[in-house]
């Protein structure tokens, strides 16, 4: 899916596993996603709008946003999740 992923990873937020809000899997493929606003469209600076991680489920597709400083963190199936993930 990504443009360099080769494999879908595991992700945690905050410290917590997460899984997809949808159907529950817990594979994504992670790519930012610009936030557009309509007045830097209007103007045509949309590419000076801020962007998101997006992280879209490996099973049905529905693609999770998440914006600001706490990004989640994405690990391997070699990596599994990290000691102490809920």
């Amino acid at each position: 899916m990504g443009l360099f992923e080769t494999k879908p990873k595991l992700v945690t937020v905050l410290g917590r596993a997460f899984g997809c809000l949808v159907c529950g899997h817990a594979w994504f493929w992670s790519r930012e996603v610009k936030l557009n606003s309509t007045g830097a469209e209007f103007f045509g600076l949309a590419w000076a709008n801020e962007s998101a991680m997006g992280l879209i489920c490996d099973k049905c597709g529905y693609v999770h946003e998440f914006a600001g400083g706490n990004r989640p963190q994405l690990w391997t199936k070699k990596q599994g999740y990290p000691d102490g993930a809920e």
